[in-house]
């Protein structure tokens, strides 16, 4: 009679066996039906299946694994507007804002001649674009056009970096020419108001007649109206934010009562650019303005 051959674990006595199978049946089953629970239906490999909430783990497991997807939606309208944020179109660019940035290349040009040209020539070109009332009598296009060529304080001033920011957003949502219209308005109306009550006071005796040559230039009457005429297009919280600031450098100006001519000049400059406001909002597109807002991030 031959005994059973075993080989390690394994044994070849069936009752060995059938008892090993006995003692493992429930187990068996329980672990197929939970295969069978985990298991993907026939058909549907592409489409994740619930799983049952048999076990709190795998509850807690669960609600992680929903609660993801809501949190990545959540996200999403960041990201876009981040996304949507585009820093350097604050500045202008050739193709985008051609006048401010034409306009910006020839200040930078007249600026560094006014710093390192001979000073004799620099004084005589200066006084020759200085629009004091006795050069406005005689060629005011002229002095008007070449007042605005140069910066008063040259490239360090403050007005330089509002004349890009400023004439860069007006640019871009109303268009090169109007930009330059406004600008130029502004300059040319608020040059005028202040030296023709100073041609008058001088006639009446009020003021000497050196009062009639003076240095009179720059650009910061054309930003000051190209401010007030950009905060009509802003949205309502920008646009108070924007005016109040501006207006209360312009109130302190006045009373320091350092320059009042300019300063005066400043205030109804501003005033100018918010008389505008009609004008460029029956010009200007309201889609491309909602286009320009959301390229610079502004929110709805």
């Amino acid at each position: 009679m031959k005994r059973p051959v075993t080989s390690g674990a394994e044994t070849t006595n069936p009752a060995a066996s059938s008892a090993s199978a006995e003692s493992s049946g429930p187990a068996a089953s329980t672990d197929s039906t939970a295969d069978r629970d985990a298991a993907p239906a026939a058909g549907l490999d592409g489409i994740p299946r619930q799983r049952p909430l048999a076990v709190c783990a795998e509850g807690v497991h669960v609600a992680v694994a929903e609660s993801a997807p809501a949190a990545a939606g959540s996200a999403r309208p960041l990201l876009a507007g981040l996304r949507r944020v585009r820093p350097w179109r604050l500045f202008p660019t050739p193709t985008g804002t051609p006048f401010t940035f034409g306009y910006a290349v020839v200040l930078a040009v007249t600026s560094l001649v006014a710093e390192y040209a001979d000073p004799g020539l620099v004084d005589r070109v200066l006084q020759a674009s200085s629009t004091d009332v006795a050069h406005l009598a005689q060629s005011p296009v002229r002095v008007l056009v070449a007042s605005a060529l140069w910066i008063a304080g040259g490239l360090t001033s403050a007005y330089v970096i509002a004349f890009l920011l400023v004439l860069t957003a007006l640019e871009r949502r109303i268009g090169g020419w109007r930009t330059a219209g406004v600008f130029l308005l502004g300059h040319g109306l608020a040059t005028l108001a202040t030296e023709i009550p100073v041609g008058l006071s001088v006639l009446a005796g009020y003021l000497p007649e050196s009062s009639l040559h003076r240095y009179d230039y720059g650009i910061s009457f054309g930003v000051a109206t190209s401010v007030g005429a950009l905060a009509g297009l802003l949205r309502p919280w920008l646009r108070w934010t924007v005016l109040a600031v501006f207006g209360w450098m312009v109130v302190g100006d006045l009373i320091a009562f350092t320059d009042p001519m300019t300063n005066w000049g400043h205030t109804m400059a501003l005033a100018i650019g918010v008389a505008t406001w009609p004008l460029l909002r029956r010009v200007g597109s309201p889609s491309q303005l909602q286009d320009d807002d959301r390229d610079h991030g502004a929110p709805s």
